[in-house]
């Protein structure tokens, strides 16, 4: 990537250009836990995202190569988005925000269940979610 399109070229910083809004992290959240591949899809979920938000952050998480983005075979009018192992490798991320937000928010236990679980499975839990992802979304066979 060309860094002069990021305001400096601090690791904080960086992260934060990529992933530092709410929608962006939900997006991936829904890629990785729900299962979510469809524009369609990620409009329905709680949060309300806008068309023309999640059309922008579709298309910069396709720019910097975290998803990719694929006319889908079962439907041509429709795109398929998959995580690439960059965005993969955002799951031990995301599942230590989880982790923080049940220590000291006010989660709702039924959404808290999934990290809950894979806390309860051991060190080698983030690793094989992330086997499972890269199954899904790189066709790895699993």
């Amino acid at each position: 990537m060309d860094s002069s399109v990021f305001r400096s070229g601090c690791p904080i910083n960086l992260g934060l250009e990529v992933f530092g809004d709410k929608w962006t992290l939900l997006i991936i959240r829904d890629m990785m836990f729900a299962g979510k591949r469809h524009f369609r899809e990620f409009l329905g979920s709680d949060e309300g995202i806008s068309t023309n938000i999640l059309a922008d952050r579709l298309a910069m998480l396709t720019r910097i190569g975290i998803i990719t983005r694929a006319d889908d075979p079962s439907h041509r009018l429709k795109a398929i988005y998959s995580l690439t192992e960059k965005g993969i490798e955002l799951l031990p991320v995301i599942a230590q925000i989880s982790r923080w937000s049940r220590n000291h928010m006010p989660v709702d236990p039924a959404l808290a269940a999934t990290g809950e679980a894979r806390d309860r499975a051991g060190p080698g839990a983030v690793e094989a979610q992330m086997d499972a992802l890269r199954a899904v979304h790189l066709n790895t066979g699993g």
